[in-house]
């Protein structure tokens, strides 16, 4: 089955409605009922009226939508379902992370009206659901009976020209991270990792030269200024989580800052609340400069921790 996420207006209403009816029949009876049952086309019609929503399509049928709701700094994800003949695909996954690339864009285009953050609504009864939004990086903000107010910070796109500039954008992110923070690195070989750790390390004020710990796998760099070691975690040859455990570091989680190299998929455990940074080779502009070989940053924080912290930074 093949699948397609678009961005729809009030003319895809029938559509959004039609996964709207689909998904919220195939859960539990609750009381009260769910708002989402009580829909019609043109109730719908009104709501994408007013910020739109996406709509996935598989195999060209509707199989899955959101409608997208800015309120104040924030965007609601309202309506979010997967037509039940769909699911265990990957598709709520995909809603969701277009439904954070949407909202980034927005922010990006908007200036001061920008939101900052997406929320959710979940039903307390439904415990799988929530569950599920809490591995997609949100926390608990508010709870009003039945309702689970769940939120999460938008990821952050910062292009890097340089290893000087990956450098500095790692010094610039140490100095808003504390003790007990966890940041899960990916991205190919050679991408720029441990450079960015670097600039961790020296943001960071610690001792000894930060490089690659593929031998060692975790190496720790103390403090010279009377803050927080780093460990650095190279999780390239770890074979599972267990393997991840027998190196006790939730010994030094509180005390330290802990950075874990091709981490993803495996560190998540080490703390409720992390930093997935994903590096990625941009495009180089080669008729400017023949050597180029720009990246891109994603900087994505996932839970309670990030929610009040401003991590807006840019390579300079």
């Amino acid at each position: 089955m093949t699948h397609e996420i678009r961005l729809v207006g009030p003319e895809s209403a029938g559509d959004v409605l039609t996964v709207v009816r689909a998904a919220f029949a195939a859960r539990p009876v609750l009381d009260p009922p769910a708002d989402a049952l009580g829909e019609t086309e043109q109730s719908v019609a009104d709501l994408l009226e007013r910020a739109g929503g996406l709509l996935v399509l598989a195999d060209g049928r509707p199989a899955g939508a959101v409608v997208l709701d800015p309120v104040g700094d924030a965007i609601f994800l309202r309506r979010f379902g997967v037509d039940p003949v769909a699911r265990g695909r990957g598709i709520a996954r995909e809603l969701v992370r277009a439904g954070l690339t949407e909202a980034c864009r927005r922010a990006a285009d908007d200036g001061t009206t920008a939101p900052n953050r997406v929320v959710v609504l979940a039903r307390e009864e439904l415990p799988r659901t929530v569950q599920f939004w809490r591995d997609m990086g949100f926390a608990e903000t508010a709870r009003r009976s039945p309702y689970v107010e769940m939120a999460r910070p938008l990821p952050i796109t910062v292009s890097v020209p340089t290893a000087e500039a990956m450098r500095d954008l790692g010094e610039r992110l140490a100095t808003q991270l504390r003790a007990g923070d966890v940041l899960v690195l990916s991205g190919e070989l050679g991408a720029g990792k441990t450079t960015f750790t670097q600039g961790l390390g020296a943001g960071l004020g610690v001792r000894g030269e930060v490089t690659s710990p593929t031998f060692v796998i975790a190496r720790v760099h103390p403090s010279v200024v009377d803050g927080p070691a780093l460990v650095h975690v190279d999780a390239y040859r770890l074979g599972g989580t267990a393997e991840l455990d027998d190196l006790d570091l939730d010994m030094d989680l509180d005390d330290a800052i802990t950075v874990v190299e091709w981490g993803t998929g495996l560190a998540e455990g080490l703390a409720d609340s992390r930093l997935e940074v994903r590096i990625v080779r941009a495009e180089a502009s080669t008729e400017v400069d023949p050597e180029a070989d720009p990246r891109v940053v994603e900087i994505d924080p996932l839970g309670h921790r990030w929610l009040a912290v401003d991590l807006k930074v840019s390579a300079r």
